[in-house]
């Protein structure tokens, strides 16, 4: 049986400030795509962060980077 999750993807400046939560939702275990639009945003440096919970308890979190070029 799939579990699911509460998810949260969150997007972050060089400066750690926090700009954009793309998901903030309870999720069924797959595969999923979520569009970061840079309109209003400078090119730059910016950093995801991917948090997921588990009902059981578990936890998985993850941060990466990504580079927006206008």
């Amino acid at each position: 049986m799939f579990q699911k999750a509460k998810v949260k993807i969150t997007v972050y400046n060089i400066t750690g400030r926090e700009v954009i939560t793309l998901v903030n939702e309870e999720q069924s275990a797959g595969t999923y795509e979520v569009d970061f639009s840079g309109y209003g945003y400078a090119s730059g440096v910016y950093f995801y962060r991917i948090e997921a919970e588990g009902m059981n308890g578990n936890k998985f979190i993850d941060a990466k980077k990504m580079v927006l070029v206008k």
